[in-house]
């Protein structure tokens, strides 16, 4: 860190979710952040990686880059591991070679779904699609390059910006009466500015330390729900800002059938992290209301004009 204290930190994959709020709330969290997208940093280039370091000199990396396309994974097999098995190889020998500490984002998809109770890190993982597979492989291909890692599995990441359940379903909500959402698959909506607050306290504890409790961690929101719990909660907030409050009917996943299959239980056991690092972990409800203030600005206005009008 620098003189002043000030943590200096690199994210790649600055496009993405969680990318976005880490530069959004790093001056909040005391820290520096430099969030790349892309366009700036490819991970798939390990000279590129090289380069930022050297430029950057930051005193953690998260790597937060990624491939999230589940469905269009299962026919994109070699994009999905060359991003997350592949780039994520790279950023952790880059940060080996640099002596820099790297925390890396991970995902409830390395699980079938198939456990009743909460995953704990402990348990063996199975992935149900290419995604899964390829994110799990990039968790084995970090630890291996690196020894000075924190993993973090998350889960059901949204925010107010990039594409994610949330936003979807105020999109389909302002057009239709009616929206069918399947009811059997459980899980804990996390809004991606928490995860990266997350990761920033994690960040700060790490930061020019040898003897970190490094290794695999879950992190998600308090609370459980179901897709369509989800899609009831955004929907009953967003009503008086969207002028309707359509209806949401409960469908079972094999009435909803997508390219990969997902896990019927997503649901994170977070006792591990609670205790090594205590990040701020609330509510799934409580991220949902911020994210849902930042989308819905100004349209509720809009709505009182169309009712007068």
């Amino acid at each position: 860190m620098t003189a002043a204290g000030a943590l200096r930190v690199l994210a790649t994959g600055g496009g993405g979710q969680v990318g976005r709020e880490l530069a959004r709330r790093g001056a909040a969290a005391g820290a520096g952040v430099a969030a790349l997208p892309r366009a700036e940093l490819d991970i798939a280039d390990p000279a590129a990686i090289r380069a930022a370091l050297d430029r950057l000199r930051p005193d953690v990396v998260v790597n937060a880059a990624a491939y999230t396309a589940v469905d269009r994974a299962e026919s994109e097999p070699d994009a999905a591991f060359a991003a997350n098995r592949d780039g994520a190889a790279n950023v952790a020998r880059a940060c080996a070679a640099a002596g820099v500490p790297l925390v890396h984002i991970s995902t409830d998809y390395v699980f079938d779904g198939t456990k009743d109770g909460p995953w704990t890190e402990d348990d063996a993982p199975n992935p149900l699609g290419v995604y899964g597979r390829s994110k799990l492989a990039g968790e084995a291909a970090a630890r291996a390059a690196h020894a000075r890692l924190v993993v973090l599995r998350t889960s059901w990441v949204y925010a107010a910006h990039g594409g994610n359940f949330a936003r979807t379903m105020l999109r389909l909500g302002a057009e239709r009466e009616r929206l069918r959402v399947v009811d059997d698959q459980r899980g804990a909506p996390t809004f991606a500015g928490d995860i990266a607050d997350a990761a920033l306290a994690v960040a700060r504890r790490i930061a020019g330390r040898a003897d970190a409790p490094w290794g695999l961690y879950h992190y998600a929101a308090r609370g459980e729900t179901t897709w369509r719990g989800f899609a009831e909660a955004i929907l009953e907030a967003a009503a008086p800002a969207l002028g309707r409050r359509p209806v949401v009917e409960p469908i079972a996943t094999a009435e909803y059938p997508t390219p990969a299959a997902r896990p019927a239980n997503s649901t994170l056991d977070c006792a591990r992290i609670d205790a090594a690092f205590a990040p701020p972990r609330r509510c799934w409800r409580e991220g949902l209301a911020e994210v849902l203030d930042e989308l819905l600005e100004g349209r509720g206005n809009r709505a009182e004009r169309r009712r007068d009008g």
